[in-house]
């Protein structure tokens, strides 16, 4: 038998647009990274980047469950003596909420260039209104 590789090409890629109001967090990062990953079309290859481009609004307005919006604490480090920065949720959201679902998403894709490729086709917006109607993308 013979390995089936699809051909990547740009235009086979499809547009959508997620509405994250009201929706958790980690459920809604776990559903853009199957998209991202390509995992949804029949002609997976974990090797090569056979997803699609996803665009989220309203993404201060998703939800958390529990406790973790005052509790759950982001940590990166300078690589300085002393250099642990940590943020908590909280002051994400209140400053630029497109970040914690980046990094969620993020965290559930390949590490490695095949992931900073897939992370590319993800867009995060505040609000309703994306630059991104002219790809007529599908809504789900």
């Amino acid at each position: 038998m013979k390995t089936f590789l699809p051909k990547v090409d740009a235009n086979t890629k499809k547009w959508y647009v997620i509405d994250a109001e009201g929706k958790t967090l980690g459920r809604l990062a776990s559903k853009i990274a199957v998209i991202l990953r390509g995992k949804h079309r029949p002609t997976y290859t974990p090797s090569l980047d056979t997803g699609d481009f996803v665009v989220v609004v309203n993404a201060e307005k998703v939800h958390f469950t529990g406790k973790k919006l005052t509790d759950k604490i982001y940590y990166h480090h300078s690589m300085y003596p002393n250099g642990l920065k940590s943020v908590p949720l909280e002051k994400i959201m209140a400053e630029c909420p497109e970040e914690a679902l980046k990094k969620a998403v993020y965290g559930m894709l390949p590490k490695g260039p095949l992931g900073r490729d897939m992370f590319k086709k993800l867009k995060v917006y505040t609000g309703t209104e994306h630059p991104h109607k002219a790809q007529l993308p599908v809504a789900l």
